[in-house]
């Protein structure tokens, strides 16, 4: 089978072309050759995706069995991807976001057909005019799309609501004794896929004609509250947990930036019915349980000094936050 990955060294898809190439995989990736990630085994396509006669006449003796658009997250790029691959790939697959789904959620589980809305988060709202552009497309020219909904994902990024992803602000805050914020009481449900397990279920749909015209979600079956996650993230790393519980409307009125990411998604309970994923890939099971994926995480960032990166701003923005709630309350 061949595969183009657009981007394919990224958080989630580091993971899925490694392992796309352990399955024997033809893997093709396309980026402009600034990355460092290096994957053993696959053959690099210098290009721009997002300039379309570059990426064209780079491409323009290839035909695919798959296509999958790792970085596109606006209906133009979607739209130059329609005009690239109509009638050269037997398979295209967005990378959607679980964040599309309705807000605040009226339903305790979510499944494919639960509504997509999102009112807070531009970049959910932009992902959902992208499914609807490849609805269309689809059934009105046949064009071969899967769309596949990851959630929050995580390998070389520590998955927590603030101070954390690629910086290490709020470890290292944890292991000086110094508080950290967990949004509102901490007891709201969340989900917690590692990219590995992601993997196992995305390389499933690699050439899976009965994925073609559906969207998929890909989750681990593992919810976990707030509290606990944090309370993992700190037991890792050898610190004592030392949290503040500050309401998401109080964050967000002191620090407007984290509007989106909280309202638009982390504020809400996120549990994912993945019946759908196991019927198309019957062998796919998450198995890395988060306090095992953090432990994988977190030896990466101590590995080296320069991915330990503290950020003067968030931590000044954190201690702003807390002071306010403190001296309100």
């Amino acid at each position: 089978m061949k595969v183009l990955f657009i981007g394919g060294t990224g958080n989630i898809s580091t993971e899925v072309s490694k392992l796309a190439v352990s399955q024997g995989i033809e893997l093709y990736l396309l980026n402009r050759g600034t990355t460092n990630v290096v994957i053993p085994g696959a053959k690099t396509i210098t290009a721009n995706i997002y300039d379309v006669e570059e990426t064209r006449k780079a491409l323009k003796d290839h035909s695919w069995d798959v296509v999958v658009n790792w970085i596109a997250f606006i209906p133009d790029h979607v739209q130059n991807d329609i005009d690239l691959f109509m009638g050269k790939t037997k398979q295209y697959i967005f990378i959607s976001s679980a964040s599309i789904y309705q807000k605040p959620p009226t339903s305790h589980v979510i499944t494919e057909s639960t509504p997509i809305v999102n009112p807070f988060w531009g970049y959910s709202r932009d992902k959902i005019k992208c499914e609807e552009l490849l609805q269309k497309v689809y059934q009105e020219k046949g064009f071969p799309m899967t769309i596949v909904r990851p959630s929050h994902t995580y390998d070389k990024t520590i998955p927590i609501s603030i101070g954390g992803w690629t910086e290490y602000t709020a470890i290292d805050r944890m292991k000086k004794g110094k508080k950290v914020i967990i949004h509102g009481d901490g007891t709201s449900l969340w989900t917690l896929t590692n990219s590995a397990d992601f993997a196992k279920g995305f390389n499933g749909l690699l050439g899976n004609n009965q994925a073609i015209g559906h969207a998929i979600q890909i989750t681990s079956d593992e919810v976990l509250n707030w509290n606990q996650i944090y309370q993992i993230v700190a037991e890792t790393a050898g610190a004592e947990l030392n949290a503040v519980h500050v309401s998401t409307e109080f964050i967000t009125k002191v620090a407007p930036g984290q509007k989106d990411g909280l309202w638009g998604d982390k504020a809400h309970c996120a549990i994912f019915d993945n019946s759908k994923i196991k019927s198309l890939v019957p062998t796919y099971q998450a198995t890395i349980p988060f306090r095992e994926g953090f432990k994988r995480t977190l030896d990466w960032f101590e590995a080296d000094p320069k991915r330990m990166v503290v950020n003067p701003e968030t931590n000044a923005m954190m201690d702003r936050i807390i002071e306010a709630y403190e001296s309100a309350f």
